[in-house]
């Protein structure tokens, strides 16, 4: 397992572009923070699909990272994402991921994407992530 500032720092030096914040992490769990810029919006003031697609494959990321340690070679295989609800204006995004199947080779998990200040989601994303065999 490795720790929020491990993943944190491992982030910061191989993604140094993406802007997610490592808030909370735990065996099979995470918590990510995505400050929405105006980059980030679409025609119609609402935060864009790939922005919230991008925040849920990085909380996947990260909570398998938290479960299983360090491992950058770890690749999404499937992710899938429901719109559910226009995101407020100028909030920032909260991504809570929890892995449902930890397997030697398939790792199975969902994010629900919150726009900050409301109660329920304005996302649900489902995604499987291949990892490398063990030696």
């Amino acid at each position: 397992m490795a720790s929020r500032q491990e993943i944190a720092d491992f982030m910061a030096s191989e993604f140094p572009q993406a802007r997610t914040l490592v808030e909370e992490v735990a065996d099979r769990h995470c918590r990510l923070r995505y400050p929405v810029a105006e980059g980030d919006l679409r025609p119609g003031g609402t935060v864009s699909g790939p922005t919230m697609m991008a925040l849920a494959d990085t909380a996947l990321y990260v909570a398998i990272l938290a479960t299983i340690g360090i491992v950058p070679l770890a690749v999404t295989t499937s992710l899938n994402i429901n719109f559910t609800r226009k995101p407020l204006p100028g909030k920032d995004l909260v991504g809570v991921c929890r892995l449902i199947k930890v397997g030697r080779v398939l790792i199975v998990g969902d994010v629900m994407i919150y726009s900050e200040g409301q109660e329920e989601p304005v996302a649900h994303a489902t995604g499987t992530y291949s990892v490398p065999p063990v030696p």
